[in-house]
């Protein structure tokens, strides 16, 4: 019951970002599936996903990865009725303003932004464990491994 995540690249030069997004699905035990397509140079092909996924019976979430000017992100949000999470590569390009197109979009367009990888990751998870019991009890024994690790460290400290 767990559903699928489908990460949406902007180009395959996002590979490598989408990798480890896809590595920490799979260490949650959720699919995932990779695809490539481009608001602003393959707009029917990614039109043509999105009906593909929305037909579909499956409970879906986006991961988009695209960076520059995101328009990936806010064109599946804008089309699909399944969540939408940006997380667009790090760029010390244009100062690192180009985060601004992931953040900024229209009225009813919301994906939600998540810049690093395992975050994404996991914020999928999370999603997706609303309707699924073993998988919210794999993200709450994650946390409480996390709390104790930090508890730990301060009784480390002595």
């Amino acid at each position: 019951m767990t559903g699928h995540v489908v990460i949406v690249m902007g180009s395959k030069g996002d590979l490598d970002h989408a990798n480890k997004i896809a590595a920490q699905l799979a260490a949650w035990e959720i699919p995932s599936t990779l695809r490539v397509a481009s608001a602003h140079k393959s707009v029917r092909h990614l039109l043509d996903l999105l009906d593909l996924y929305n037909r579909g019976g499956e409970r879906i979430v986006f991961i988009t990865v695209a960076g520059r000017s995101n328009a990936l992100s806010g064109m599946v949000d804008a089309n699909s009725p399944w969540p939408v999470i940006a997380c667009p590569p790090v760029s010390s390009a244009f100062g690192g303003a180009d985060i601004y197109s992931s953040l900024r979009m229209p009225s009813g367009v919301a994906p939600l932004v998540v810049l690093e990888p395992e975050g994404a990751a996991l914020a999928a998870a999370k999603i997706l464990a609303v309707g699924d019991p073993a998988l919210r009890a794999k993200l709450a024994a994650f946390q409480g491994q996390m709390a104790a690790s930090i508890v730990e460290a301060d009784q480390s400290l002595g």
